[in-house]
């Protein structure tokens, strides 16, 4: 008789987790919020430096998967149970912005023309440095959104359309206009 070697039983992945999330499993959705929140919390943080928007969304977003866990099924296109919670947090991540953008009106004193960078002017620079980062920092807005969205935090074309709130063909045209203007500066 051949010497049968028994695996430990492996853990499970985060789509089984969702699966027993769905039938209402906390222990499950504890593993799930273990594993994923210290990632999502930094992915997060690269878009917004308010820690309080970051912890509402935090909030918002894993209620939503406690609710919504049944609706996942691979998501139409076969995406991971990750891509779909960091999908979940970058709408609610634009929505924090929406509200925030729709409730605060920022005093005339600091509409002048020297503002301080933006957080994501930031983030930028201290992420990418030296010509790269300078070539990055000359891109328009739009294209600069969408490149450091697809190249810097690793969203796909879909991710990176439902976050900036695009089409995907504008997305796509953008990414490949940030790619030209990129290789003609550092050429």
């Amino acid at each position: 008789m051949p010497d049968v070697k028994h695996k430990p039983p492996s853990e499970p992945d985060e789509e089984h987790l969702l699966r027993r999330i769905a039938r209402g499993d906390r222990a499950a959705f504890e593993e799930l919020y273990r594993r994923t929140s210290p990632w999502l919390a930094v992915r997060l943080r690269r878009r917004c430096a308010d820690e309080q928007i970051v912890a509402e969304v935090m909030q918002e977003t894993y209620l939503a998967v406690w609710r919504a866990a049944g609706s996942f099924a691979g998501v139409v296109t076969g995406g991971s149970a990750v891509g779909w919670v960091w999908t979940i947090a970058a709408r609610r991540l634009v929505d924090a912005f929406r509200r925030r953008a729709h409730h605060a009106q920022p005093p005339p004193e600091i509409q002048g023309p020297k503002a301080a960078p933006a957080a994501e002017e930031v983030a930028l620079a201290g992420t990418v440095g030296d010509s790269v980062g300078d070539a990055l920092r000359t891109l328009a807005p739009e294209l600069r959104q969408v490149l450091q969205a697809m190249a810097l935090d690793g969203l796909s074309v879909r991710e990176t359309a439902i976050l900036l709130g695009l089409p995907e063909g504008t997305v796509k045209t953008r990414a490949r206009r940030a790619r030209i203007v990129m290789r003609e500066a550092l050429s």
